[in-house]
This record gives structure tokens, sequence and C-alpha cells, in this order.
């Protein structure tokens, strides 16, 4: 074994109870659930809504002056630049969701190597700016693929959001660290920081966002993204573009993928601006580099 979890060196900004904003830019139909319905090779074929459903998020930031993190699809970045521009121009950090929304058990090493040096480089041209976190499609890092870390850091990457410290099929680890971390790997030093989790008497409530925001009761997203700050760690909270956008495209899938997409899609853009009124966000930049201006 290679790559380790090490809790001999926190990563910068562990001990800063900042609460963090992420977004993973992908279009609707990019989300692993819709893999059986959707072909890759058919994505330019669909109507795309990404730019307009990311320019509301960036208009939710301006509103109460937050700073977030925005992990883009190369894919996205080769065919709207200027969205990526935008969001840099903005203020805000440019990071890695991969090339293809690939989740990474399901391609070869060599495979997930080159879609994530494919996505660094098309970021990177789109936005001018180094590129150096990454988050996993479906935050697939999990255990039994554990080397991608090695790779990560062999293609520059310095953090990774991807570890999500819950049970769930098709990914999450559930004995993973919800702290932030250091994965040791045989090429360097990964730091990662999972996604917000709330213990309660035990169990591990999501509430870093996502379906969950959507799912759950806003107050208990409040609560405990509370708790997770006040135990003095990072809250990372993330959402997707297309869950403020009620009028997408509805595709003929099963009842359970139905309400995880589906369900809640009407208010998620008004609970978005109850909970950054909450608390002013930042990104994974200014969490490591002492905060916004």
């Amino acid at each position: 074994m290679t790559t380790t979890a090490s809790g001999d060196r926190p990563p910068p900004g562990a001990d800063r109870a900042v609460p963090v904003f992420t977004v993973d830019v992908e279009d609707w139909f990019q989300v692993s659930a819709f893999e059986p319905h959707v072909a890759r090779t058919g994505w330019d074929s669909r109507e795309s809504r990404v730019e307009r459903n990311t320019d509301r998020v960036l208009a939710l930031l301006a509103e109460s002056g937050a700073r977030g993190t925005f992990f883009t699809l190369g894919w996205v970045a080769d065919r709207f630049p200027r969205l990526v521009r935008t969001i840099a121009d903005a203020g805000h950090e440019i990071a890695s969701h991969g090339y293809a929304h690939q989740r990474i058990p399901t391609i070869s090493e060599r495979a997930f190597r080159d879609d994530v040096r494919t996505a660094k480089a098309s970021l990177e041209d789109a936005a001018g700016v180094p590129v150096t976190g990454y988050r996993a499609p479906s935050f697939s890092l999990t255990d039994d693929v554990l080397w991608a870390a090695r790779v990560l850091v062999e293609e520059g990457h310095v953090y990774d959001s991807s570890r999500f410290p819950i049970a769930r099929r098709g990914y999450g680890t559930a004995s993973g660290r919800a702290d932030p971390h250091v994965i040791n790997t045989a090429s360097g030093p990964l730091l990662e920081f999972p996604p917000a989790v709330w213990d309660v008497a035990g169990v591990r409530v999501p509430v870093a966002g996502g379906g969950w925001f959507r799912q759950l009761p806003l107050w208990v997203i409040q609560r405990g993204l509370g708790a997770v700050l006040t135990a003095g760690r990072p809250a990372v909270f993330y959402i997707h573009p297309w869950e403020i956008d009620p009028g997408q495209p509805r595709l003929p899938v099963g009842l359970l993928t139905r309400i995880r997409h589906y369900r809640g899609l009407a208010a998620t853009e008004s609970r978005l601006r109850r909970l950054l009124r909450t608390w002013r966000f930042d990104s994974f930049h200014g969490l490591m580099n002492g905060g916004v201006a």
C-alpha cells in the first residue's frame, strides 16, 4: 500500500471554522444517475443549460459577497470557455471535476490520468489561472481506488474534496475521516477536505448539500453545518447548477432516481439564498490562504 490517510500533518486551513461553498459545474444530463439513459456520445445533441444556471449561482453569491470553489468539468470548459473565465473574473476559484464525469472505479488508472490531465489543461486554458483542486464525479475516490490520490499529486493537484464520509451505494466511505487531513502517497501528500457530515448520536447525517439539501429540511442543513463549525472544522457545502433549474428537461427514469434528481428543484434557489445569509461562505483557496478580503 503506497497511499494512506495520515493525521501527522493537518492541511492548511484545517483548524479554521469556515463555511466553504463549492459548485460542481456540470450540465443536467451529465449526472451519474443518468448514465443508463444518456450516452456521452450524445451529450452534444442535448440542450445545454449550464451557462444560464451557473450565471444564476454566481448572482446568488454576489448578493451575499460570498466566494466559492467551482469544480468544473473539462468538457464544459472546452465548450463554454467564457463561463469559466466569468467565474474566475468574479473572484471565485476554478478547480477540476475531471473531464467527462467518469466515476473512478469504472475506468483504468491510465484512463483516469488522461481524464485528469486533459481536464486540468482545458480549465487552465479557459481561466488563465492554475488549477490545483479536484473533486471526483459522484465523490468516487473511495478506498478501493485510493491509488487515484497518487495520480492527482503526480498531475499537479494539491488538494481533493472527493471522500464523502458516509455509507451510500455508489459513493462514500463510511469509515472515512470527517475532518480535513493529509493523504500520503508515494508521490507526495494530497490535502483532503471531506464534505460536511453532522454527527448525531453516533450517526453521520450528510449536510453538505446536493440532493441532501433538497430532501432534508433547511433547518437540519443549517444546524448540521453550524455543528461542524462549532467543532472547529471547515463546513464544506456543495451544489450543482442544474439544482436551481426546475424547468430542465425530464427523462423517463425510475422512481428513486426521479425523487433524488427532481424533488425540491423549485425551492432550491430560495433555500440557497437563505443559507447564504446565514454565514459568509469562502472558497478552498480562501480557506487555505487566510480568507477573502
